[in-house]
């Protein structure tokens, strides 16, 4: 992909200024922030990050081959990338993939993505892919329960800009073996096996995950042999 790249001092989201500003160009492109006004998360919720120390950024793509029915996809390739790049810093703990797609350092959040489509005529026609990497931050204030950064790890700070082009050439690896994707997925999936703490609209229950199905399900199978399947928002991790 021939990125165009944009970096930029403020704003109050980058999914938000790639809508406002991006959406009808063909070229992939990825804009850039050193601060959020109003940074987003899945649902109602917000994402921290202290001016000038983490990586937040979208991604605009036009993923025109893919169907709607396959749209998890991207999430999957995202989730991957990021992971791998993790990895390769952070080798003292496990890097894992949160369902959907949090990027997980044991039990503690370093990433977060969010990804929004927009669909035409059976395929996605544009992908915003927002992603939030916790990098040089030391301190987080607000009442996000688990975060963690990859200073707060490593003891070390990183290259921002550096870090954004290792993150998009794996991007571009993972895109390149669409195929291979899903598998790479459930290898490094955060609780893959064995028995955990869920919670849905019935109360927590132990469950140990099935599988993730193509369309982006969870597939959980209870203490009692009963199996169940959750779409995004209906189970939550009790961790």
């Amino acid at each position: 992909m021939n990125w165009e790249i944009i970096h930029i001092d403020e704003t109050d989201s980058t999914n938000r200024w790639l809508v406002a500003n991006r959406t009808e160009g063909q070229n992939p492109c990825v804009v850039v922030a050193d601060y959020q006004t109003a940074g987003r998360g899945c649902g109602t919720n917000k994402w921290e990050s202290e001016r000038g120390k983490n990586l937040l950024f979208s991604m605009l793509i036009h993923p025109t081959e893919i169907p709607v029915n396959k749209q998890f996809v991207v999430s999957m390739a995202v989730a991957n990338s990021i992971a791998a790049v993790v990895a390769k810093y952070v080798t003292s703990q496990v890097v894992s993939v949160k369902w959907p797609n949090d990027i997980y350092v044991g039990d503690k959040k370093i990433c977060g993505i969010l990804i929004e489509n927009r669909l035409q005529g059976g395929v996605i026609k544009d992908s915003i892919i927002g992603v939030g990497l916790n990098v040089n931050q030391l301190c987080f204030v607000s009442d996000a329960p688990n975060p963690v950064s990859m200073a707060n790890i490593t003891g070390r700070q990183f290259d921002r800009e550096q870090l954004l082009q290792e993150l998009l050439e794996a991007f571009q690896q993972e895109w390149a073996d669409l195929e291979g994707v899903r598998e790479r997925y459930l290898q490094q999936l955060y609780r893959r096996k064995g028995f955990f703490r869920y919670r849905d609209a019935y109360g927590e229950c132990t469950a140990e995950i099935v599988t993730v199905e193509a369309d982006g399900h969870l597939v959980l199978q209870d203490v009692d042999g009963r199996t169940n399947r959750y779409a995004f928002k209906e189970i939550q991790f009790v961790i």
